[in-house]
């Protein structure tokens, strides 16, 4: 039953199991043979060994100095080349040759297939993705800083945002899944939260409150508004005074920024060299052949998965 699914006092749960007082008993035993801190979860990246008998520190270098030759077939000039190197030796440091790798196979596969896609953000500061074809900007033009996109300092994984032709984005999204594995890959998870117009809705659903009345009252809301502002919904005529509709109103600010539901990320994935399910709980998304796993974009970085 839903309306029992909630954590029960001491109190409650004691009158729940008066027939086994050695049952509540053991719980108190249970609880302290438990540990677990999110410290715990050892995420690992996929290895992405491209050529057997290679690192994805050398695979990655090898790529990007082919790719160099051919965009610069006159020779590849002094200040790209020190760029090159100085993106791959803090690279290397960083143990992020995986990462890039990736990316690179996304978007050739992309390519392979017609696919329209472009990089963008902070990685059109990256030598390394403009020669691979990741992104379609110079850096050495444009005087652009690497360490804005990836810094020592910082310590924060890298984001390279690609994006694709919305018609044939499926594909390149389920080319993911098969080319890693459903049980390694998934996308993230989005948290939607209430706004005024989605509270006053389904609060107003909840006490009763006749359709129309609730389309009028939530009509007086603009866009995506994150307040219930009485001027504007006394120009309904509506009586604000009524007991039902304050109390509705009264609990739908409360429920203004509460989570609601989880929806996915339109691209974001996860990917791991282990099962991704040892690491974190997935689900069916509502969009076919796809999943996603309960945690968002920011839940990822607090815990340092790419």
């Amino acid at each position: 039953r839903h309306a029992d699914r909630y954590l029960k006092p001491p109190q409650e749960m004691a009158r729940l199991f008066s027939r086994y007082p050695e049952a509540v008993a053991r719980t108190m035993d249970i609880v302290k043979r438990c540990r677990f801190s999110l410290d715990d979860l050892a995420y690992q990246y996929p290895d992405e060994v491209s050529v057997p008998g290679q690192t994805p520190q050398q695979a990655l270098e090898a790529l990007t100095w082919e790719a160099a030759a051919r965009t610069y077939p006159e020779g590849i000039p002094d200040e790209v080349h020190k760029s090159l190197n100085h993106e791959l030796s803090l690279i290397g440091r960083m143990n992020y040759a995986p990462y890039f790798l990736t990316v690179n196979s996304i978007v050739r596969y992309a390519r392979s297939q017609d696919i329209l896609c472009q990089g963008r953000g902070s990685a059109a500061n990256s030598a390394v993705c403009y020669v691979l074809g990741i992104t379609a900007i110079d850096p050495a033009r444009n005087s652009l800083l690497f360490e804005r996109f990836v810094s020592e300092e910082r310590g924060e994984p890298p984001d390279i945002d690609v994006d694709f032709e919305h018609a044939r984005r499926e594909q390149v999204i389920q080319w993911v899944y098969e080319h890693y594995g459903r049980d390694r890959a998934a996308l993230t998870a989005v948290v939607i939260r209430y706004r005024a117009k989605g509270a006053l809705r389904d609060v107003g659903k909840v006490m009763g409150l006749p359709e129309d009345l609730i389309r009028t009252l939530s009509g007086q809301i603009w866009g995506w508004g994150r307040k219930l502002d009485d001027e504007a919904l006394n120009e309904t005529g509506i009586d604000l005074s009524d007991r039902r509709i304050r109390l509705t109103l009264d609990l739908a600010r409360c429920l203004i920024g509460v989570p609601r539901h989880l929806s996915q990320h339109p691209g974001g994935f996860v990917l791991t060299h282990d099962r991704l399910d040892e690491l974190v709980p997935i689900e069916p998304a509502s969009m076919e052949q796809r999943q996603i796993i309960e945690w968002d974009k920011d839940d990822i970085d607090v815990l340092k998965f790419m």
